[in-house]
């Protein structure tokens, strides 16, 4: 359900939201009886689990307020009509985890689990429309946007604790479940980790991948990833990542290598806004060491929360060589420690520098373009934004991976892939939160690049734009492309279907990253070589 009035990421109401749409989007892959249909009702049992207990520890609460009564009947709603939505709703709650516990103890295809999924589908539905339709909206004409803030913040605390799997048979309100809760997810947990479960909770069953980028996901959940969204940034810079999951597969077949060689890699620390930047520089192996070599510059992808120049390794190494460039990858400060706009001061600051200084570090100046995944898209599309506004000079190209181009999320791919790994529908207002803490900040214009008006777009590098079938931001980045096409901007779209966010730099593992390295190699020999022979002699086209 589209909610019908403005939201902030962390707000209860939008974290519910989010909630219902990844899960109705399992209900119809459950329904039209695609994927992984086991997996698939697992991931249901253990989203609703931890989002009802939740729903009793951080939402139930609120109504045995006695001012949020008064506030309530002050915004025009009865209170006896109050007390009937909240009764229902724990009626309603009380049935749903009666159905979950015995999907979670049957076999699909069984006559008890089809007729307890179609059972609790029903009654998700109807109290997600009760709960969104009304409910909630009375809910924050009440109590105000603030509180809907913190409520969101308790919600996810109990998120974070709570049972993974149905417990029906506890008291239904919200001290027992309280009291419960911990012990009880504790005990899920372990429970999980001894049956398997836990190492497919955070994979993509909806049969939609192609087959490498599926074994990927898979060997991914088998790390036992908790939901990003449910943790703190601390927690989750902890997780395991896709890098992780393609050194298991590695590891598993053999391979001994464990990255990509290069001729060199060194750090430089530059001049930034609030210290120092570091810059990791990769040198190509058969570099020419006669004169300086194109730059390209490369920003790596984490919602500004998470990621790391370690995490982000491969890619940097695959472009280095082959493009035979040398690539700079971009550190940058994160939230929430440092919210927005610190990262993008930090990149605008180090691109600067490289467009006159670059020679220092044995890079061509005249020949840079910048490259950037998710975040790093954004960011990378931004600081050409900036640098043509200010009447600098400009990068060659812009590639832009998967970019995220709005804070937005009523998004036709936020949507259909809502359940999608590694990146789902509630990471982008997790994300959101912790990045853009000030709700002035969601439509600046280094953000909300979809927002501009076409002619601000005009005069932008050309740029290469990818984007992917299982990603939430694949939306953004379609829309964007036709934004720089309106504005007379040069774009070279290349989609690929059956492939996850964060693909790009897993050529270890997926042939199609490799591919989609080899076409961005393409486009940058290109840009950097418009007369057809690249300044060390090699002739374009290789």
């Amino acid at each position: 359900m589209r909610q019908s009035y403005e939201t902030r990421p962390g707000d209860i109401d939008r974290a519910i939201n989010d909630d219902h749409i990844l899960l109705d989007r399992l209900f119809q892959q459950l329904e039209a009886d695609q994927g992984d249909r086991r997996i698939l009702a697992d991931q249901v049992v253990y989203r609703l689990s931890i989002h009802l207990a939740a729903e009793e520890q951080a939402l139930d609460p609120v109504f045995e307020e006695p001012e949020v009564a008064d506030q309530f009947a002050a915004a025009g709603q009865p209170a006896g009509e109050l007390t009937e939505l909240v009764r229902r709703g724990r009626h309603n709650r009380q049935r749903i985890k009666e159905a979950a516990a015995e999907i979670d103890r049957s076999r699909p295809g069984n006559l008890d689990f089809e007729e307890a999924l179609s059972h609790l589908i029903a009654e998700v539905r109807r109290q997600a429309t009760e709960q969104e339709g009304t409910l909630l909206p009375a809910l924050r004409a009440a109590v105000g946007p603030d509180r809907m803030a913190q409520l969101g913040a308790r919600f996810t605390e109990a998120k974070h604790r709570a049972p993974t799997h149905p417990h029906p048979q506890a008291p239904n309100n919200p001290r027992s479940s309280r009291l419960l809760g911990g012990p009880a997810g504790l005990i899920d947990r372990l429970r999980d980790r001894t049956s398997g479960r836990r190492g497919w909770i955070a994979t993509d069953a909806s049969g939609r991948l192609e087959p490498q980028s599926q074994a990927l996901l898979d060997a991914f959940a088998a790390l036992g990833p908790r939901p990003t969204e449910i943790l703190d940034p601390v927690e989750a810079r902890r997780q395991p990542t896709l890098a992780d999951a393609v050194a298991r597969i590695r590891t598993d077949r053999g391979d001994l290598d464990e990255r990509e060689p290069v001729d060199s890699v060194f750090e430089y620390a530059v001049d930034g806004p609030a210290g120092a930047v570091t810059l990791r520089v990769y040198r190509p192996t058969s570099a020419s060491p006669a004169g300086g070599l194109p730059v390209l510059i490369y920003l790596y992808p984490g919602g500004w929360v998470v990621g790391s120049l370690d995490t982000y390794d491969a890619t940097p190494r695959a472009l280095c060589n082959k493009e035979r460039c040398l690539v700079v990858a971009v550190d940058y400060r994160h939230a929430p420690e440092h919210p927005f706009p610190a990262a993008h001061d930090d990149v605008l600051a180090a691109t600067r520098w490289l467009l006159t200084n670059v020679g220092e570090i044995g890079g061509d100046p005249n020949r840079i373009a910048i490259a950037g995944e998710a975040a790093g898209g954004n960011m990378a599309a931004a600081t050409c934004l900036q640098l043509r506004d200010a009447g600098q000079r400009l990068p060659l190209l812009q590639v832009l991976i998967y970019p995220v181009t709005s804070l937005g999320v009523d998004t036709e791919s936020s949507i259909d892939a809502a359940d999608a790994s590694p990146l789902n529908r509630p990471m982008l207002s997790w994300f959101a939160r912790h990045a853009f803490p000030d709700p002035g900040m969601l439509a600046d214009p280094r953000v909300a690049l979809l927002d501009l008006p076409v002619q601000r777009l005009a005069g932008l590098p050309p740029a290469v734009v990818i984007t992917v079938e299982r990603d939430p931001l694949r939306s953004q980045g379609q829309a964007f492309v036709q934004r720089l096409r309106a504005a007379g901007v040069q774009v070279e779209h290349i989609h690929y279907d059956g492939v996850p966010h964060e693909f790009f730099g897993m050529g270890a593992v997926l042939d199609v990253a490799g591919e989609a390295q080899d076409r961005v190699a393409t486009a940058l020999h290109t840009a950097f070589n418009p007369s057809g022979q690249s300044a060390s002699g090699w002739p374009t086209g290789i």
